[in-house]
């Protein structure tokens, strides 16, 4: 049976209290102890930041994605159409609804979340 290292325990116990010391830190409210209008004028400042990332970098790869899935799924349906005759529209036609849905969807979809 091995003997229990204390001191190992102790170096571990230390780092973690360490860390929770450098990661627990306050949010303060300006002073005033106003958190909700503290949180009211961080989100307005940030929402034009998030709208931008969103629209210039989260849609865009979603839309590559459902992209080649539906240009792959089109061209397996069009092999399987060849080896039985028989086309599955199921798959590739929600993908491109899916594919359309968010192409569209930066148009209207900051007016309905209110940014």
């Amino acid at each position: 049976m091995r003997k229990f290292n204390y001191k190992r325990l102790i170096v571990m116990l230390v780092v973690v209290l360490a860390m929770t010391c450098l990661m627990a830190t306050t949010a303060f409210a300006a002073g005033t102890g106003d958190v909700a209008g503290a949180v009211e004028s961080t989100w307005s400042t940030a929402s034009t930041q998030i709208k931008s990332v969103v629209d210039n970098v989260v849609f865009p790869a979603i839309d590559l994605i459902l992209a080649v899935f539906f240009f792959a799924k089109l061209g397996t349906a069009y092999f399987e159409y060849r080896k039985s005759g028989q086309f599955e529209w199921a798959a590739p036609a929600i993908l491109f609804a899916c594919l359309v849905f968010t192409l569209t969807a930066p148009m209207y979809l900051w007016s309905i979340i209110g940014i």
